[in-house]
């Protein structure tokens, strides 16, 4: 197929929030793991009854076999290792608390995951990481002859960031 061959993408003329672009890109793998939509994710922090809203993530949804539309899916939560045993005795208070949420009756019981949770286990360490001596007489050599400081300091700053991080992931 010639480039010329190739449809023109579809122009939404607005501007989207970067949630909405991916969510298109999140919903198969969510529909994989039984969940319809996203809201008992997104929404767990409010209809979780607490102190499970923090220590327990929805990982799965199971319907019966053969009854996609039957009411009383298992809700299989992840969470954190030393809340399992409140979890698994408080199943029926959340399932309540998720039904309350979603106006029927949507989750008949609730299973853990054997996958732990780790809350904040997506947050990345943001410790600056100062680049060697030699990474800063290279770089500052190499932006010397520029003559705008404001360009020149822009450079070396994008220098020091990719030597940094080509030594980190060779380090």
């Amino acid at each position: 197929m010639a480039k010329d061959d190739l449809p023109e993408p579809k122009r939404r003329n607005r501007t989207m929030s970067v949630a909405d672009v991916l969510s298109g890109a999140l919903d198969p793998v969510l529909k994989k793991r039984g969940f319809a939509s996203r809201d008992i994710i997104e929404h767990w922090s409010v209809m979780a009854p607490k102190p499970y809203d923090e220590v327990a993530i929805p990982d799965k949804l199971s319907w019966p076999r053969g009854e996609r539309s039957a009411e009383g899916a298992t809700l299989v939560l992840r969470c954190v290792p030393g809340h399992a045993l409140a979890i698994s005795h408080e199943g029926e208070k959340i399932a309540a608390a998720v039904n309350r949420y979603f106006g029927f009756v949507l989750v008949g019981s609730v299973r853990l995951s054997a996958e732990p949770f780790t809350p904040g286990s997506g947050k990345k360490d943001d410790a600056p990481f100062q680049p060697s001596e030699s990474v800063i007489a290279k770089v500052g050599a190499q932006v010397a002859e520029v003559e705008n400081e404001d360009l020149r300091e822009a450079l070396r700053t994008l220098g020091h960031a990719l030597s940094t991080r080509s030594e980190r992931n060779n380090g």
